[in-house]
């Protein structure tokens, strides 16, 4: 794995974990069950995401970056 594809890959990552941050104080924010749902079940969590875009929409767009990158840095 060469430079330009392992800082790829760990921009995509750190993406990936900061949108489930993102979504973990929302979700928390909206419903208890819900927080720890995203807590417990990160798969789970962005289609409640995804559902209530309006509210955690910003970590929706965090994740598809974080996709993008990972996308990107595969060889």
């Amino acid at each position: 794995m060469d430079a330009g594809t392992a800082t790829l890959m760990t921009f995509g990552a750190a993406a990936l974990l900061v949108s489930w941050v993102l979504l973990l104080i929302v979700s928390w924010k909206e419903d208890y069950a819900w927080g720890l749902c995203t807590l417990f079940l990160p798969p789970l969590s962005y289609l409640y995401g995804l559902a209530r875009l309006d509210k955690a929409g910003q970590s929706i767009l965090v994740a598809v970056v974080g996709w993008i990158l990972i996308w990107l840095a595969w060889p």
